[in-house]
């Protein structure tokens, strides 16, 4: 049996509906035949259901359709036990097409003919950019250099926790280069809402208090401190060592304080910051659940980059989650988690 390539799809004729998509959920009915998108084309060829594509093989056909990356998904997923459908206009639900989706994989046992979907997949190769804005409902399949895939599972969270705490008002503070101490806070700045940390170390059970710029400048806007220069001098002596950055920064902490999330350095695994959800004490305090990295609205990842925090994440059983932040402070959250399918 042989194909036609015909523009963007390819054309089988004789009883291939029957034998492709009723049976195995190739491709969309045409009369007792088939249109089959290049992918699906290609992995008929590689099981030999196809003999030929207007006389080419499956290396011609691939270097003449350029599909070798999501053939190579798409195969995987095929091998695993799964129906799936190439995500073109008028083949899927529109939203999915929207969702910037290449493939819409079916629940096993399942099949195009079926409403149910179990994961919408975009391909890309490991040196591709990803535009930020095109993850969140979608699982990224990254095809390296030696063929291997990585499916990273995209999502917007809701970040919330339950710590509650009452903040104090004029405590004195010393800006110190690019920390400030507290010579002589309440006990529960520290002990209950894990602000700061103490100057005689983690263990000390009283004594000064020192706190980061981005908790300084927060404190300082909250009225909490009292502090030479006010909260501007503090986000002047941030923006000094850090650009633009720190009013994102600072942004997305004020964010995760406000809805109840205990925001701390992440610097030890490479992220901004780790985030607790409900805090009681810290004496009692369990382990982070996010590392949280602040980036620009517009950015567009590496896959490499993507995998290595979330590798990195899950290594320190921790999700991986991204603060997008416009210049004017609106967030938006995405997490990325590594899957198989």
């Amino acid at each position: 049996m042989e194909g036609t390539l015909d523009g963007g799809v390819v054309r089988v004729g004789g009883d291939a509906r029957q034998r492709f998509y009723d049976s195995s959920g190739y491709g969309r009915p045409d009369g007792a035949g088939v249109v089959l998108a290049p992918v699906e084309a290609a992995h008929l060829l590689f099981r030999d259901d196809l003999d030929a594509v207007d006389g080419m093989d499956l290396g011609k056909f691939l270097a003449a359709t350029d599909c070798v990356v999501r053939f190579l998904v798409y195969k995987d997923f095929r091998e695993r036990g799964f129906y799936l459908s190439p995500a073109r206009e008028g083949w899927v639900d529109a939203d999915d097409t929207r969702a910037g989706a290449d493939l819409v994989v079916y629940p096993q046992g399942n099949g195009p003919w079926d409403d149910e979907i179990a994961y919408r997949v975009r391909v890309v190769g490991e040196r591709a950019a990803v535009s930020a804005s095109d993850l969140g409902s979608v699982v990224l399949a990254v095809v390296d250099e030696e063929s291997e895939i990585t499916y990273l599972d995209t999502s917007r969270p809701e970040m919330v926790g339950h710590t509650d705490y009452d903040h104090p008002t004029g405590i004195a503070a010393d800006l110190l280069e690019d920390r400030t101490v507290l010579w002589n806070p309440p006990k529960d700045l520290y002990e209950r809402a894990f602000y700061g940390q103490r100057l005689a170390g983690r263990g000390a059970e009283g004594g000064p208090l020192q706190l980061s710029l981005v908790e300084t400048a927060f404190l300082a806007r909250e009225g909490v401190l009292d502090l030479d220069g006010g909260a501007e001098t503090v986000v002047e002596r941030g923006r000094a060592v850090e650009g633009e950055r720190f009013d994102r920064r600072l942004a997305v902490y004020a964010t995760l304080r406000s809805e109840g999330l205990v925001p701390k350095t992440g610097f030890k695994f490479g992220a901004d910051f780790r985030t607790y959800a409900d805090v009681e004490s810290v004496e009692n305090l369990g382990h982070s659940e996010f590392l949280v990295r602040v980036l620009p609205a517009e950015y567009a990842f590496g896959p490499r980059e993507l995998s290595l925090d979330v590798r990195l994440a899950g290594g320190v059983h921790k999700r991986m989650a991204f603060a997008l932040t416009d210049t004017n402070g609106d967030i938006d959250w995405l997490a990325v988690e590594r899957i198989t399918p």
